[in-house]
């Protein structure tokens, strides 16, 4: 993890901060460009996601939920 964080501090997409509860910590916290960055992605994400579903009915979209849901609900009930 610290070389990922690394890599991203070192492109300015993040910023390492003292855990103000832990002196032992570190805090990470996105950057004003890594905030634009994360934006960006996501937009993207989006665009292909309605590009993939651009092709099924309302009917199969709602299906598709349904399913998706039952999938991953055992996940919402693992101990953290």
């Amino acid at each position: 993890m610290t070389n990922r964080i690394d890599r991203l501090a070192g492109k300015g997409l993040v910023q390492r901060l003292p855990d103000p509860g832990d002196r032992r910590g570190v805090l990470v916290r996105l950057t004003t460009s890594g905030q634009d960055r994360a934006d960006e992605a996501l937009a993207g994400l989006l665009a292909h996601e309605r590009a993939l579903l651009a092709e099924l009915s309302a009917g199969q979209r709602d299906t598709l939920a349904t399913l998706l849901r039952q999938l991953v609900a055992p996940f919402d009930n693992l101990p953290e």
